[in-house]
């Protein structure tokens, strides 16, 4: 797997909802090689550990980042000025493995979202489902609805959207897709492979803490099932997206 350490330059920077922050970066020599599902590290000025974020999307100059303030890094990022430089890691990790001649569904919980608008960009007829906890929290609805007919969205308290959950919704659709390509937390994940199991293929991306982003430092390390029996893998390296039956949910 290629991937490296260069500048970018900070081309958008952009409040899109309640603490969730839009970026597009710019390098043409890294840029172009971004699959959809793998992430960057982000260095921050005054931090030692970088901050891990999704690719959103990409094409061969430029990368969009979105990500949510959760802590004095990411709070640093969303005070960023366009025109910045930005050295970032990347392109980092496996991601959705998408086969020609599939239907599939992607489904997204809160910040796990913006990863599967790539993802969906390289199939066709998508359906996709996302969730928030409330209309506060919504993001790239519009993006989505320029690629599928299919996009449904959910809401903890039903301030928007459907009240319930991205698997009420997964439901009725599944048996009008081949595969589901699921992001967002853990309880959402399990109960997402739950639905799929035994019915259609599922992926997951699991949304760890990785601290270097190439495998060295174990932080990210869960655990899943391989040919060998139980392991401990690293999301980083191995992930971050898995089969969902990989995946040990409770571990």
């Amino acid at each position: 797997m290629k991937h490296d350490t260069k500048p970018f330059k900070l081309l958008k920077n952009e409040e899109i909802a309640d603490g969730i922050f839009d970026w597009t970066v710019e390098n043409s020599e890294l840029c172009k090689l971004a699959e959809c599902g793998q992430f960057v590290n982000i260095k921050v000025t005054g931090r030692t550990l970088r901050r891990p974020i999704s690719i959103c999307d990409a094409d061969e100059n430029t990368l969009r980042l979105v990500f949510q303030v959760k802590g004095e890094g990411t709070k640093i990022m969303s005070e960023m000025k366009v025109g910045d430089t930005v050295e970032i890691l990347a392109p980092l990790g496996n991601g959705y493995s998408i086969e020609k001649g599939k239907r599939y569904c992607f489904v997204g919980g809160g910040i796990g979202v913006p990863p599967l608008l790539f993802a969906a960009k390289q199939t066709d007829n998508p359906v996709v489902i996302t969730g928030f906890r409330n209309k506060d929290l919504i993001i790239l609805q519009d993006d989505f609805r320029k690629i599928s007919d299919s996009v449904y969205l959910a809401t903890d308290d039903g301030s928007a959207g459907i009240h319930g959950f991205v698997t009420d919704v997964l439901k009725e659709h599944l048996s009008k897709v081949d595969a589901v390509c699921a992001c967002g937390p853990i309880p959402m994940l399990k109960a997402v492979a739950e639905v799929c199991k035994g019915k259609v293929e599922c992926q997951v991306s699991l949304e760890e803490r990785m601290g270097c982003g190439i495998g060295a430092c174990l932080v990210c390390a869960c655990k899943t099932k391989t040919d060998k029996g139980e392991e401990m893998t690293q999301v980083c390296k191995r992930g971050p997206v898995y089969n969902a039956e990989e995946v040990f949910y409770d571990a």
